[in-house]
């Protein structure tokens, strides 16, 4: 036993000293060939993103859990996204993007300390409602007309970002939940099958309403892998009849919602780009001429010219990636993200409570990966939506930090044991009845 816990700590010192060498190796490429008017800023980038990995590897060492796989990866993550966000335009420390990051592994523990109990967690369920219920009526009557941000002068706030944990709480579930049944009529249903669904479709109106469109397929996915999960649960008595009316549903909804766009979406559906480079087209066209600029290897750190386009660092940062540290970069990065993620493959959630929730946060990432790369190569029309741990914004930071704390919960679980006591008295009771 001891043997094994040091050759972990050894391969955790190796895992550690690699984070830095891959740093240090990206510090090196802005000091050789960034493109800046003073050292000093390099220096100062490069003191902040070693400092960092070293605090952070102090904060980690002093939680017990059984993996640290992920919290090393995403310590990886969040300083090279500092280091690309430091050099669009020119190098320079991010200041903003280094507070919102830090927002982000705060939030990050705190989603591991509140979902590492399954039991406590399934509990908070109410108070998730009531939570989606207060960013409902908070989007309504402080986001302006029909918008999704509250202006604070200074920044901004998305509150719809914050329902993603909680929808994917609303729709985690225990196989005992599925097993407690209820009958309507004539069917027998389960009452938290039923408050999820309405819920999401509540959240995924809201949506639509505040003209959040890019949002709804992340909301979508979560509902629907939780509508899977919940039907096709261990032991669930699965029918051709279930199957046929969950895809006959999926493709109704898609239809309607096409049908229903609003005209600027139905244009960006059918827009052709190049024909309308100063329109509809702009942002894509020179978000596809930028990495194309940018080949394999990228112009250099700073050296882009994306920086000049509107929402360079949130909605079309793939792009501005790929235009300066390379295509090669920024798929790498992607990769990064992706294995953070898989890690649920290696170490597997221990519940079926905890199992779910690594569902529905992955749909969440996969889902906003894919609209941001794709929206940016061109491949699906335009959503705006961040990318994360590389988009700018402090609003989608946290929340993303927190929703991978969700996802190391589900590998570093606490369970409750229920401890009966019984009196001697009635444990030779028992005996006697035993006889």
């Amino acid at each position: 036993m001891n043997g094994t816990k040091e050759k972990a700590k050894l391969n955790y010192f190796f895992v550690k000293l690699l984070i830095i060498i891959t740093h240090v190796i990206l510090l090196a490429t802005v000091g050789l060939n960034g493109v800046y008017d003073n050292v000093s800023e390099v220096y100062m980038l490069s003191a902040v993103v070693l400092a960092s990995d070293i605090f952070w590897y102090i904060v980690i060492g002093s939680f017990k859990q059984d993996t640290y796989t992920l919290d090393y990866l995403l310590v990886l993550i969040i300083n090279v996204s500092l280091i690309f966000q430091s050099c669009f335009g020119g190098v320079h420390f991010n200041l903003k993007h280094f507070i919102t990051l830090t927002a982000g592994m705060i939030a990050y523990h705190a989603g591991y300390l509140f979902t590492r109990n399954s039991f406590r967690a399934e509990k908070m369920r109410p108070y998730c409602y009531a939570g989606l219920g207060l960013l409902a009526i908070i989007i309504l009557l402080f986001t302006g007309d029909r918008s999704m941000w509250i202006d604070f002068g200074s920044f901004t706030v998305q509150p719809s970002e914050f329902m993603k944990p909680l929808i994917v709480l609303v729709c985690a579930s225990s196989l005992q939940s599925q097993q407690t049944k209820k009958q309507i009529g004539i069917f027998n249903v389960s009452p938290n099958n039923i408050a999820m669904i309405l819920v999401s479709a509540c959240v995924l109106i809201l949506q639509w309403w505040c003209r959040d469109l890019g949002s709804i397929p992340t909301f979508a996915a979560v509902t629907g892998c939780a509508v899977i999960n919940r039907i096709f649960y261990p032991k669930a008595k699965l029918s051709k009849k279930k199957i046929g009316a969950l895809a006959t549903g999926v493709l109704v909804l898609v239809l309607i919602a096409i049908k229903l766009a609003p005209s600027y979406v139905k244009d960006r559906l059918y827009v052709d780009i190049w024909a309308d480079q100063y329109g509809n087209g702009y942002q894509q066209c020179r978000a596809l001429i930028g990495m194309a600029e940018g080949g394999w290897l990228g112009k250099g750190p700073g050296a882009g010219k994306l920086c000049n386009v509107f929402a360079y660092d949130t909605d079309i940062v793939f792009s501005s990636v790929a235009e300066e540290w390379g295509l090669l970069g920024a798929v790498l990065f992607v990769v990064l993200i992706l294995l953070m993620l898989a890690t649920t493959l290696i170490n597997t959630p221990k519940c079926y409570y905890h199992g779910t929730v690594a569902v529905g946060v992955t749909a969440v990432f996969i889902v906003q990966m894919s609209l941001n790369i794709f929206g940016s190569c061109n491949l699906i029309p335009f959503t705006g939506v961040t990318l994360p741990f590389l988009s700018n914004g402090g609003t989608s930071m946290v929340t993303s930090g927190f929703l991978i704390g969700m996802l190391k919960a589900s590998q570093c679980p606490v369970f409750i044991r229920n401890i009966v006591e019984i009196k001697p008295s009635e444990t030779a009771e028992r005996r006697r009845e035993s006889r």
